[in-house]
């Protein structure tokens, strides 16, 4: 399926999301790598190359969202690939039991809605493409089958994701439109810290992802293509 699509990732001028843009664009992909900070996006894209265009976008405000949808919209006049990358609050340092709500809604703000936002506002030009993905990149944090303790900001926001991608694989089944929830794993990134595997192994559940044929699976949980427990 590579080769040619108009793929959004957002969230990508770091970790995973850059290396994600990296991989489609060596597979011949035009590639609308997003940040909230447009410079940061901007050197990202320039390291990158030609099919990287760099484009500003806050994902947790629907200003920015809805601007960014009518610029992609007469830009590129459809969207083959969302990648749904942008997250923050890896709260390690927090339990529910005493949990600052203030870095929860932060996280719910980006992590879920942000996502949800930003798919439906692309979710006009993704139906203008003939095989549309939309990859949610979520965690195993985010499995209410392995949950516990700590880190609740982004277990909760992710456990939401996922729950999202089950509603949105459902409802967009008929249409073609292929909705997953994939987790990276523990990845060397500014986030996951050192110690994790290398950032193009974690890329690689996004692209699989991204990259399934007609009629694959739509509305599941996956890493490195095996599924998760949900």
């Amino acid at each position: 399926m590579a080769g040619g699509r108009v793929c959004v990732v957002t969230g990508a001028n770091r970790g995973i999301g850059r290396e994600v843009a990296r991989q489609l664009a060596l597979a011949g992909d035009l590639v609308v790598l997003t940040a909230r900070d447009l410079g940061k996006a901007e050197k990202a894209a320039r390291e990158l190359g030609e099919a990287v265009g760099a484009w500003q976008l806050d994902v947790s405000d629907p200003g920015s969202v809805e601007r960014f949808a009518g610029e992609i919209g007469v830009a590129h006049g459809r969207v083959d690939v969302l990648v749904n990358n942008a997250a923050i609050h890896y709260d390690t340092w927090q339990r529910a039991t005493d949990a600052d709500l203030t870095v929860v809604q932060e996280a719910l703000e980006t992590n879920l809605l942000g996502a949800w936002r930003v798919t439906l506002a692309l979710l006009p030009l993704l139906r203008a493409s003939d095989h549309a993905r939309v990859v949610n990149v979520s965690s195993e944090m985010g499995s209410l089958a392995s949950m516990g303790a700590g880190t609740p900001a982004y277990a909760v926001s992710k456990a939401g994701l996922n729950a999202l991608t089950r509603i949105l694989a459902a409802e967009l089944h008929r249409e073609g439109v292929l909705v997953n929830s994939v987790c990276p794993g523990w990845a060397a990134t500014d986030m996951g810290g050192a110690g994790g595997r290398p950032v193009a192994e974690g890329a690689r559940s996004v692209l699989w992802a991204a990259d399934l044929p007609d009629g694959g699976p739509t509305g599941g949980f996956f890493q490195d293509g095996a599924p998760l427990p949900w």
